[in-house]
């Protein structure tokens, strides 16, 4: 049986391919969206969404659809959503929301096609998480056409750099993030003229 050390290094070693914009992620995350609301208990679900590359048309990407989704509670995300996530094949880990093994933890999934690739990542957490920020991420992305190039470029360039090592890929990009995050902040916060 397969350890849960051993199951993070799987997983972190999985090759790191950013691939052009596919217009069908969108009706990917839809999809999963409907799934997700048809078999999970809805007291626990508040709101799905679909943020990461693969939200921002035109933006190359990993084919592999971020969905963030906030639970009312974690304690009972584990007793009720994991067992039934983990039934239909979903890999489960309970990860700390920074990468040094300390609290807040949250509820991560991976789903995989029939081949074993992956292509939903399931980020559940509680409303006063600071993952929301990515939602302000996205949309700038959106918004800036310019700043979503460079940050095409700069995860192609990581993807070269770092092929089977997500954790080097994600840390690296870690500065622009945050970077553009405070920009999304600032201007999210202006009062309208």
């Amino acid at each position: 049986m397969e350890t849960l050390h051993d199951k993070i290094q799987r997983v972190v070693q999985e090759h790191v391919a950013i691939v052009p914009y596919d217009p069908r992620w969108l009706a990917l995350f839809a999809e999963e969206k409907q799934h997700l609301l048809a078999c999970l208990p809805l007291a626990l679900i508040k709101r799905i969404e679909h943020f990461g590359s693969t939200a921002v048309p035109g933006l190359p990407a990993k084919p592999v659809i971020d969905m963030l989704i906030e639970v009312t509670d974690l304690a009972a995300t584990q007793q009720q959503i994991v067992p039934i996530l983990e039934a239909q094949g979903y890999d489960y880990f309970w990860r700390p929301a920074w990468d040094d093994d300390r609290p807040p933890f949250y509820a991560w999934f991976i789903k995989r096609d029939a081949q074993g690739t992956r292509t939903h990542h399931l980020h559940m957490v509680e409303a006063h998480f600071e993952h929301w920020d990515r939602l302000l991420f996205r949309d700038y992305l959106i918004a800036h056409p310019a700043v979503a190039a460079q940050y095409a470029a700069l995860k192609m360039e990581l993807a070269h750099k770092y092929p089977n090592d997500r954790v080097g890929y994600t840390k690296a990009k870690t500065e622009f993030i945050v970077g553009v995050t405070a920009a999304a902040k600032r201007s999210h916060q202006r009062p309208d003229p």
